[in-house]
């Protein structure tokens, strides 16, 4: 495990902005970051499932579920397709399921809560949009660090090496 926010909140705290959200870390991957992608629907996890079948090397998709929890908008086969097309991770302001499946896998997940129904299919959702969670904007092609601390999000990507700060082993494989 990694305590990556709280060296960069130390070094960048004028440039990085906290995503204060309840959120609960699901995946086995508890250090993840990336260039953000985001995604707003609401009980449906069509554009999740078509953005996590396409290429997303080092990337963390930002789900804005509009903070509903009567629906999943991820499960372990949509976990398995991020990880499989070199996703970071996944955060869902919202509902996930198959949480013990999830936790064996490295890839990073954190959301609001657990819900057993999965979502409707309606073809419905926006990609690359501004999002507002609980009053805090999340833009598309900004970048966050996430851990076990907290969620950073800052509009570009920070140079942690010139600080000494060292990201967990699968940063190396990202360039």
């Amino acid at each position: 495990m990694s305590d990556i926010t709280p060296d960069i909140c130390d070094h960048f705290a004028e440039s990085v902005t906290l995503l204060n959200l309840p959120l609960r870390r699901f995946g086995g991957r508890g250090a993840f970051w990336g260039e953000i992608v985001t995604i707003r629907c609401y009980q449906d996890n069509s554009r999740v499932k078509e953005m996590l079948a396409q290429e997303g090397h080092g990337k963390v998709l930002i789900v804005d579920g509009n903070g509903s929890t009567q629906r999943a908008l991820l499960g372990d086969m949509l976990a398995q397709s991020g990880i499989d097309n070199g996703w970071a991770g996944v955060i869902v302001y919202g509902a996930i399921r198959d949480v013990a499946q999830l936790a064996t896998m490295d890839f990073g997940v954190l959301a609001l809560a657990t819900n057993p129904f999965k979502s409707d299919k309606r073809d419905q959702g926006e990609v690359n949009v501004t999002l507002t969670l609980q009053n805090q904007l999340v833009q598309p092609n900004h970048y966050v660090y996430a851990d076990e601390n907290g969620v950073l999000i800052c509009n570009e990507a920070l140079n942690l090496a010139q600080h000494g700060i060292k990201l967990p082993s699968y940063a190396r494989s990202m360039s």
